[in-house]
């Protein structure tokens, strides 16, 4: 075992809300301690078989957790959700059962959460949210580990959000609340957070002593932050709604050299990628001395590393 508690074992990773303060921050150290040295755990999952089901295209999180899944020792069955008979019709509850007797766990990008969480209902399995249209929680451990290795500490960090209030927001909202980063979160009018979501981040942030602050306005966002966050106006699904979006975000939440002056002066810059440069964020930041983003994109390796280790390794 890697801890000597089991409770993490065969837990799912649909929200991060199935995973507490203590084992989140767990599981981020994992992540540090395996990206330190990568050969002490390279058996740890000998054996063991992720099946990964994508509805959605995939760059970081195919590779990612397939690189991930041979470093630790096991392998990965990379399967698109319209060649299987899910994609047909066949009920969720069948391919949930049926692949149980199969593999040892599932990672699934697709549209519908409320699809993933039928796949976890029934399977018997643990069940890892790739992304769906309401969270990515696989991208928030990795932004974790990245805030935490420059900060080796997550409470009274100051991370500021800009841009739209989708899957990468609310996962990056729960995360921050969960272990006590003060996050600040700026979107245009229309474009807000969910609010069910954001209710159960209020929760998390009473506990952790997290502070939460929500504004239009993306000057008063990133005042004095130790950490400036973006991602795209228009995430896949949306592409109908480009033009108004663009619209809606271009007068001022793009992420400039002008806007970002007002966080502190050693202020790192993340995205989630891919990026379009000269939309949310120009070349000069993303490109610059700040920008934290090739890390972070390395990082959702190491975060998914930890993950699958602690909830398939006995």
């Amino acid at each position: 075992m890697l801890v000597e508690e089991k409770e993490m074992y065969g837990k799912d990773m649909l929200t991060l809300l199935e995973w507490d303060k203590d084992e989140i921050i767990h599981l981020i150290k994992l992540a540090l301690a395996m990206k330190t040295n990568p050969s002490h755990y390279r058996h740890v999952l000998s054996g063991k078989i992720l099946g990964m089901i994508f509805d959605k295209p995939s760059t970081r999180t195919r590779v990612s957790f397939e690189a991930g899944m041979l470093q630790l020792g096991g392998q990965a069955i990379v399967m698109n959700g319209k060649e299987l008979q899910i994609g047909r019709g066949e009920p969720i509850k069948d391919t949930a059962n049926v692949m149980s007797r199969y593999i040892d766990a599932i990672m699934i990008r697709t549209f519908s959460h409320q699809e993933v969480e039928e796949l976890a209902e029934h399977a018997a399995i643990p069940i890892i949210n790739g992304l769906t249209d309401l969270h990515h929680p696989c991208q928030a451990l990795a932004d974790l580990l990245t805030i935490y290795e420059i900060k080796d500490h997550f409470q009274g960090v100051e991370l500021a959000y800009v841009g739209d209030g989708n899957n990468v927001c609310h996962s990056l909202l729960l995360a921050a609340t969960l272990v006590g980063v003060n996050i600040r979160i700026a979107t245009p009018v229309g474009y807000e957070i969910d609010q069910k979501i954001l209710d159960q981040a209020q929760k998390l942030a009473k506990e952790s002593k997290s502070v939460i602050q929500l504004t239009n306005d993306p000057v008063e966002a990133v005042q004095e932050v130790d950490f400036i966050y973006t991602d795209v106006w228009t995430s896949m699904g949306q592409e109908k709604e480009n033009q108004s979006r663009f619209q809606a975000f271009a007068e001022k939440y793009q992420i400039n050299e002008e806007l970002a002056a007002g966080a502190k002066t050693d202020y790192g810059f993340l995205h989630c990628l891919p990026a379009h440069r000269g939309e949310e964020v120009t070349e000069a930041v993303i490109d610059g001395p700040h920008s934290l983003v090739y890390e972070q994109a390395a990082n959702r390796l190491h975060a998914q590393k930890a993950l699958l280790a602690l909830t398939l390794e006995n």
